[in-house]
């Protein structure tokens, strides 16, 4: 819209550069046509066009022009009419102050002059009505004048105002892109502890746990329970370290949208806990930026982390919402629930996430009546 406005300006400023030429040539023709003097007109009329074309625009321009102005209208009252108005858009245009005022009746004398076939009669009532045409034409002029410099100022902050925004808006996309830059680079050291405390909290307590057992089957003659027991936190172990590699694993992002990729992390979950879970598709899915979607699908996968850990959950239900201004990730499950102002580290890392990119994390959660989660970020389209 900016852009074709733009054109029509440029065009309407074209349009005006050529006006007064337009102006000077339509009246000498008419002129020429009706009888007036050959030379004097055309001789004239070229120092007019001279003097507008390259006499820099001032106070001794506009009066050079009131002298022009005057001297044509001696040779036909044509040029009052067309020519006089370049007289009244200049006067106001290349004076200021008062000065505007007298250039605009000097020109208005010498149309209503011309029109009047000569200075009026000396009476009170034609030289009352004389100076009544003159005032009217000036309060017009001045009147249609004043319109145009508020239009004039209008547009230009209009402009401004156009261009701080486009300022604004590539300063907030430059910060943008460097906000989620910085949070790839956090995301990479968050993620390194993450992994560091998930390796303690599962694999090293269940590898520990084993030997513990095959020792006391060493010791002890009824040797088989220890042994199951060894079998089992193998097992357990073996699906955590599955879980953990899939979670950091070459990027289901890379390879599917983010719908399909929770889709993904949905039933391998499911595969591996044996506890249902439903993904849910809300708005109209479009592309995201890769940190935002990258969020979205470590938090999915943390918050069902900590189900099959900690909520003896039966059934846990997913819901991704595509909205206007931002997405939303939310993760319910029905299980024994907890204390949300407990700390725990895979909350922790979490909400780190999310408050990174500008999002807000929410948790509710009581013994009992299970746990939902909520992951809202800015819906920052993909480049």
């Amino acid at each position: 819209m900016t852009g074709r406005l733009d054109r029509w300006e440029h065009l309407l400023e074209r349009q005006l550069a050529v006006l007064p030429y337009l102006l000077l040539v339509i009246p000498a023709v008419l002129t020429l046509l009706t009888g007036g003097p050959l030379w004097t007109t055309l001789g004239l009329s070229a120092v007019a066009a001279a003097w507008i074309r390259f006499m820099p625009r001032g106070a001794v321009y506009v009066a050079g022009l009131v002298v022009l102005i005057g001297a044509l209208c001696t040779q036909g009252m044509w040029f009052a009419s067309f020519f006089g108005f370049i007289g009244f858009v200049h006067c106001w245009q290349y004076l200021k102050g008062r000065w505007r005022f007298a250039g605009v009746t000097a020109v208005a004398a010498i149309t209503v002059t011309t029109y009047g076939g000569g200075l009026p009669e000396r009476t009170p009532t034609a030289i009352l009505a004389y100076l009544f045409f003159i005032a009217v034409i000036v309060v017009a002029v001045a009147l249609f004048s004043f319109v145009g410099d508020v239009t004039a100022e209008r547009s230009a902050e209009h402009k401004r105002m156009v261009t701080e925004l486009e300022a604004a808006m590539s300063e907030n996309a430059g910060l943008q892109a460097q906000l989620l830059v910085q949070a790839r680079e956090a995301g990479v050291l968050d993620e390194r502890q993450r992994m560091a405390a998930e390796i303690h909290d599962t694999l090293a307590q269940g590898l520990t746990g084993i030997i513990t057992q095959l020792q006391a089957a060493q010791r002890g003659q009824d040797w088989r329970p220890h042994v199951d027991r060894a079998v089992r936190l193998a097992r357990e172990s073996l699906a955590e370290a599955r879980r953990s590699l899939h979670a950091i694993g070459p990027g289901q992002l890379e390879a599917a949208p983010l719908p399909e990729a929770l889709a993904q992390v949905v039933a391998r979950w499911n595969e591996l806990t044996g506890i249902r879970a439903d993904l849910t598709l809300t708005g109209t899915v479009r592309p995201m930026h890769p940190e935002v979607e990258e969020t979205l699908l470590r938090t999915a996968q943390e918050a069902l982390a900590n189900v099959a850990k900690h909520a003896h959950a039966s059934r846990v239900g997913m819901t991704l919402s595509y909205m206007e201004d931002v997405i939303t990730l939310d993760v319910r499950d029905d299980g024994i629930g907890f204390d949300p102002k407990l700390t725990a580290f895979g909350l922790t890392a979490m909400r780190k996430r999310v408050d990174r990119l500008a999002g807000v994390l929410e948790i509710e959660s009581e013994d009992g009546t299970g746990t939902a989660i909520s992951a809202s970020l800015p819906a920052v389209p993909r480049d």
